[in-house]
């Protein structure tokens, strides 16, 4: 399995880190984990794409949900199969907002290595492809400042504050609802995404104080992206129908 892993992503994430530290000016190793962002990020694209638009379903979807859950309050398995249907109906699957994360794991733990033992080691050319060349070290200071090897409780924070930033972007405000049956459990799912709205930046500053710089960065600018992609899409016409925002298509 490892001798798997470490063909599929480990040696190939090693090598574009290498080739583009000797392409980019300077060989600055953030200037290397900005462009593996990108790179990542234009191939998880169109599966990011589906999660937000999942996503944004799903919380639209929310009043119907909610309105499902109190007509079958005391018959969970019609309640299940009429929130399958509403899902079926708007085709809506909420298993694509998990995706991008659970591709990004593995590239995550393979990015992790390269940093933590791959780039410090001292003989490089045993895990490069031959068409790369072997520049010999990595200086892994960026900017002067910043050890990619080392944790650094700067970038850790604000990784932190992106990942909230993002949360914040993707969340909508419901209009207050009228006291009644269910509004418990609507209470408490409103409190429960609150606090997963806070939970997410707090663990991400926590592990991050642990993790080397690099891998916090990349999670910094890889949120970011991730921002702009929302605010792109949530801007984009929705289509229902021959109707778009209210108009009708001639």
């Amino acid at each position: 399995m490892f001798a798997l892993f470490n063909t599929v992503l480990y040696q190939p994430i090693f090598n574009v880190f290498v080739f583009l530290y000797n392409f980019i000016p300077g060989h600055d190793v953030g200037l290397v984990i900005l462009a593996i962002t990108i790179l990542v990020r234009l191939v998880l694209y169109p599966l990011t794409g589906s999660s937000i638009k999942a996503q944004r379903s799903m919380q639209e979807l929310q009043p119907k949900m909610e309105a499902i859950k109190k007509e079958f309050a005391a018959d969970k398995q019609k309640q299940t199969q009429a929130i399958m249907e509403l899902y079926k109906t708007n085709k809506v699957n909420p298993l694509t907002s998990c995706l991008p994360m659970l591709i990004q794991l593995p590239i995550l733990i393979a990015l992790y290595m390269v940093l933590q033992d791959g780039l410090a080691s001292k003989d490089l050319a045993k895990s490069l492809y031959s068409f790369v060349s072997n520049p010999g070290a990595i200086n892994q200071i960026s900017l002067s400042v910043f050890n990619m090897a080392k944790p650094n409780y700067v970038l850790a924070v604000l990784a932190g504050a992106a990942q909230y930033f993002q949360a914040k972007t993707l969340s909508r405000k419901n209009p207050p609802r009228e006291a009644g049956a269910g509004s418990k459990d609507e209470a408490m799912m409103s409190m429960m995404n609150k606090q997963m709205l806070y939970f997410m930046p707090v663990m991400t500053v926590v592990i991050g104080f642990s993790l080397p710089a690099g891998l916090t960065l990349y999670w910094f600018f890889s949120t970011l992206l991730m921002v702009l992609q929302q605010l792109w899409q949530f801007k984009k016409p929705k289509i229902n129908g021959n109707i778009i925002e209210g108009e009708v298509i001639k």
